[in-house]
C-alpha cells in the first residue's frame, strides 16, 4: 500500500539560484507499508533539476502498478522521474531499515558509529565588509566551513570580498566559492587566478552546467584552485563528469539522483575516482533532509555538506530530528530514517 500526500511551504526567506528565485517548495509525502512497516519518504521536484510536480505526481501515482505483488524493487528500476523515485526509494529504505532495527546510514553500508557530520554555512551577496561580518558570525557560532556566493559582481569585488573574509577569520576556517554557472570561460579564469592566494577549498560551478569540457580545461589549466561541481550533474551523467576529469569535489543532491541509494552509490564512484563527494539538498522538507543528513553519514571522512538548510522554510513539515549545533549536523541514532510526524 502506497499513500501519497501532497505539501506546500513557504520559505522563509527568496531564495535566487543559477535557475531563477524560489519563494515556495511543494511536493509529496510518501508512506509504503512494507513487511509490517511504514516507511516514509519525500518528493520535493525543483525546476532545472528534476521532473514538474505534475510528472512527478504521475509517477507516483503509476508507482503500485509497477510493484505488483509488492515488488518494489520493480517500481524503482521503472521510474525515471528522479524525485519520485527519491520518495520511493527512502520510503522502502526506511522500512527495511526499521526491520534492520538500525539507523538508515547503517542500513546504506556504514557500519561505524556516526553521530555528527560537518556542516557548512552560507553567506549571500553582499559587500565586502558585510561579507565578512556574515563570515566571522558563522564562526563565531561554531561553523568551520564557509560557503560564499560569487557571481553577481565584478571578478575583481568578489576577489576582494573573499580577501576580507579570508583575513577576518586567518587560516583555520574553510572558505568556499560558489559562482552558480555565472561566468564564461575568460571570467573563469580571471576568477581563479584573483583567488589563487586565498586557500580555497574550492570554487563551485565557476561555468554553466553544460561546460563539462572548459571546466575540465580549467581545472587543468594550471591554476591550483579546486574545482567542484554542482549543476552539471543534473545537465549529464556523472560517469561523464568523472571520465572528463572535471572536478575535484562533486555536489550531490540526493533528491536530483533519484534518491539516497543512488546518491551513495555515486559517492563511492567519485572516491573510486580521486573525486571528493559532498552532500547537499534541494531545500526539501525535514525527511528529504533528514534522509541527506544519513547519507552524508553513510560516507567516510565527509567533508562539511550543505545540509544546514531547514532555516530556509517559514514552516516544517514535521519536528526535526537532526538540529545544527556548532557547525555541525546531528545524525539521528533511531531505528530508520528517525522522522516522526506523528502518525505513526
Amino acid at each position: 500500500m502506497i499513500d501519497i500526500e501532497p505539501y506546500h511551504r513557504d520559505l522563509a526567506r527568496p531564495l535566487s539560484t543559477a535557475r531563477g528565485e524560489i519563494e515556495e517548495r511543494e511536493g509529496f509525502l510518501v508512506r509504503i507499508e512494507y513487511a509490517d512497516q511504514v516507511g516514509l519518504g519525500e518528493a520535493a521536484p525543483l525546476l532545472g533539476w528534476t521532473e514538474s510536480l505534475d510528472a512527478c505526481r504521475e509517477a507516483l501515482e503509476y508507482a503500485p502498478e509497477l510493484a505488483r505483488d509488492e515488488d518494489w524493487g520493480v517500481a524503482l528500476g521503472e521510474t525515471s522521474a528522479p524525485a519520485a523515485r527519491h520518495a520511493l526509494a527512502l520510503a522502502l529504505a526506511d522500512a527495511r531499515a526499521k526491520l534492520d532495527n538500525t539507523p538508515l546510514y547503517r542500513y546504506l553500508g556504514n557500519e561505524r558509529l556516526v553521530r555528527r557530520v560537518p556542516v557548512n554555512a552560507t553567506v549571500g551577496d553582499a559587500d565586502a565588509e558585510r561579507t565578512a561580518r556574515q563570515v566571522m558570525k558563522a564562526v563565531e557560532n561554531g561553523f568551520e566551513c564557509v560557503k560564499i556566493k560569487v557571481g553577481a559582481r565584478r571578478v575583481a569585488e568578489d576577489a576582494d570580498r573573499l580577501r576580507r573574509a579570508r583575513e577576518v577569520v586567518g587560516d583555520d576556517v574553510a572558505l568556499r566559492a560558489d559562482a552558480n554557472g555565472a561566468w564564461d570561460r575568460e571570467q573563469a579564469e580571471r576568477a581563479l587566478e584573483a583567488f589563487d592566494d586565498l586557500d580555497l577549498e574550492y570554487v563551485e560551478q565557476p561555468m554553466s552546467a553544460e561546460e563539462v569540457a572548459a571546466h575540465a580545461g580549467l581545472r587543468n589549466g594550471g591554476n591550483e584552485v579546486p574545482i567542484a561541481l554542482d549543476e552539471s550533474l543534473a545537465e549529464r551523467p556523472v560517469t561523464d563528469l568523472l571520465a572528463a576529469e572535471a572536478a575535484d569535489y562533486l555536489v550531490l543532491k540526493p533528491m536530483a539522483l533519484g534518491g539516497p541509494d543512488r546518491a551513495r552509490n555515486v559517492a563511492r564512484q567519485a572516491r573510486q575516482a580521486g573525486v571528493t563527494p559532498v552532500i547537499s539538498t534541494t531545500i526539501d522538507g525535514v525527511v528529504a533532509r533528514t534522509a541527506a543528513v544519513h547519507v552524508a553519514a553513510a560516507i567516510p571522512e565527509i567533508p562539511a555538506c550543505g545540509l544546514a538548510t531547514a532555516d530556509w522554510l517559514a514552516d516544517d513539515l514535521g519536528p526535526d530530528p537532526a538540529p545544527v549545533a556548532d557547525g555541525r549536523i546531528e545524525v539521528p541514532q533511531a531505528k530508520g530514517l528517525g522522522v516522526d510526524l506523528g502518525d505513526e
